[in-house]
């Protein structure tokens, strides 16, 4: 997809009603460290958009990123790290959870891991959860840059064997230093979303 114009348009706190968009919508979920703000920036080819902040958990509401008033990107808030209370991460589940079986438009959830490290209890806990709640994750392995190449088949291998992903479970190595793996991921969206621009047909 090539980018226009993007907007933060709804942001949705514990007590907000889920909007019904009228657009397509993709979801980011993944650990508070993991590079969900990198990531969305880098879809959008901006730099500072979504918030990246050394606080992990920083995220603490769903922030409806407008693309080309075609779509929508919807980040979801962090788990894992945040310095906040049991209840309190209770009341962020079910926010989620709210938005997973409210949303109307909600077409695919993307769930980011690091890509360097096996999948934690709270990464295979989310993935049973968004699976749990009909959805299938497309898993995102973030921080590509940080690994050698030689070290990659490897560390996915171990992404898919620790999430208990399908066969066919789609996992997408990206970089949000070298953008490696955006297009592949824009593509992928372009295809979940339906807004695959045809291609040209010669006359």
């Amino acid at each position: 997809m090539v980018i226009k114009n993007v907007s933060l348009d709804i942001v949705c706190g514990i007590t907000s009603k889920i909007p019904d968009t009228g657009r397509p919508e993709v979801a980011f979920a993944g650990k508070s460290n993991v590079g969900k703000s990198s990531l969305i920036n880098g879809l959008m080819n901006r730099k500072a958009l979504a918030r990246t902040s050394a606080q992990p958990g920083k995220t603490q509401t769903i922030n409806f990123y407008n693309i080309n008033e075609a779509m929508y990107l919807v980040d979801l808030p962090g788990y894992g790290y945040a310095k906040v209370s049991a209840a309190e991460k209770e009341k962020w589940g079910k926010m989620i959870e709210g938005y997973l079986h409210e949303s109307k438009e909600l077409r695919a959830v993307f769930l980011l891991v690091d890509i360097r490290h096996k999948p934690s209890a709270n990464d295979k806990q989310m993935y049973d959860w968004i699976c749990h709640n009909g959805y299938e994750p497309v898993i995102i392995a973030t921080k590509l840059d940080k690994l050698k190449r030689s070290q990659v088949a490897k560390s996915l291998k171990e992404i898919r064997t620790g999430l208990g992903l399908p066969k066919d479970g789609k996992i997408l190595p990206f970089s949000a230093e070298t953008k490696q793996g955006r297009d592949e991921i824009w593509a992928l969206i372009d295809e979940l979303t339906g807004l695959v621009e045809p291609a040209a047909t010669e006359d």
